[in-house]
């Protein structure tokens, strides 16, 4: 039944133009996990989880964004997971798929389940968890500033993102502990990480075979009761993460990159060349800061503006150029980040 439900749905989202697709609600997608590509990856947590004689199931289900709800032991799955055209669409709207392959998929799906346990066996009450990791209930901030050299906390997904909040915290290190094959001992070797891997492990092994004490399935914003379009959607994330780089100074760094002046008939315009490569460029950048690929797009779309009113010209070998740019975007991103505060995603 699942896998016929998935089928129709499929080609019924194939069928549609790109301008269909984003008038469309999110509850008309009619999405479900069962017979996705999702639904296998989901039962592979299920052995990780079993594998170590810890009881929680949590529930899944589609949503517009990854969570586990408070006081839920569940996983909300971003909905654009459900099909290769939802992801598609994705990607040009954000430049990226999160959780898109699924090796990234089930280190998301890992720091969710670290949530979803927390709730289920109410370990952040205790007084332990508290002297580790800090308290639970302080406040979400809607950003934090990282300390990227930090040997405090695990890096999992965001290289910093465990510096968040107490219960991101114990998510990011719970994913790391659960990982199959994980050698986080020699990882973390003389980290102060270590001692909060090293309490998870003697935390799970103590709740094992122990049935959750918190067994709710409700689900939080399915699909199914999300009205807006997805253009709508896009339209809300795409101000959500706009960042003002005027403060920046982008011309003196366009300058060392770009020449003033055509010298060859291969030259053609700095903004043409970072169209071309911007893509690529996100995602390498992406990879050394751990900013979000978005964030570095909306660099690189104001850098090719800059460029183009200061009639600037790629010169030179490609990849030279291409270097120089990763140098020139990773220092300016970084110097960003370090200057402002990183959000607060998952």
């Amino acid at each position: 039944m699942g896998r016929k439900h998935y089928q129709s749905s499929n080609r019924r989202i194939l069928a549609m133009t790109e301008q269909e697709l984003l008038d469309t609600r999110i509850c008309d997608l009619d999405l479900s996990i069962e017979g996705s590509w999702v639904a296998p990856q989901v039962e592979r947590l299920y052995e990780e989880l079993e594998a170590r004689d810890l009881q929680l199931r949590p529930h899944c289900w589609f949503s517009d964004e990854w969570f586990s709800p408070d006081g839920i032991p569940g996983i909300a799955i971003p909905f654009y997971l459900a099909h290769e055209r939802l992801m598609r669409l994705e990607r040009k709207q954000m430049i990226e798929v999160e959780g898109g392959t699924r090796p990234w998929l089930m280190r998301i799906l890992r720091h969710e389940a670290g949530h979803a346990l927390d709730t289920a066996f109410r370990l952040h009450r205790r007084r332990s968890y508290r002297e580790i990791f800090g308290n639970y209930f302080s406040p979400y901030p809607d950003s934090y500033r990282p300390r990227p050299r930090s040997r405090s906390f695990v890096r999992h997904l965001d290289p910093w993102y465990a510096q968040s909040h107490p219960a991101e915290d114990f998510a990011e290190t719970f994913a790391v502990w659960l990982a199959p094959g994980s050698r986080w001992k020699q990882t973390y070797q003389g980290w102060r990480a270590l001692a909060k891997l090293e309490y998870v492990e003697s935390l799970m092994q103590e709740i094992a075979d122990s049935p959750p004490k918190v067994k709710s399935r409700i689900r939080i914003e399915p699909t199914s009761r999300i009205r807006r379009t997805l253009r709508e959607h896009y339209r809300a994330l795409h101000e959500k993460f706009q960042i003002d780089y005027s403060d920046v100074n982008l011309d003196s760094s366009l300058q060392k990159v770009f020449v003033k002046k055509a010298r060859e008939d291969t030259d053609i315009p700095a903004e043409r060349f970072l169209a071309r490569w911007r893509n690529e460029l996100c995602q390498i950048v992406h990879q050394f800061t751990g900013d979000n690929p978005y964030n570095v797009n909306q660099l690189i779309i104001q850098l090719a503006g800059r460029a183009a009113t200061l009639k600037l010209f790629a010169h030179g070998d490609t990849q030279v150029l291409q270097q120089r740019l990763v140098a020139m975007l990773t220092s300016l991103t970084m110097n960003f980040l370090h200057s402002q505060q990183h959000r607060v995603a998952l």
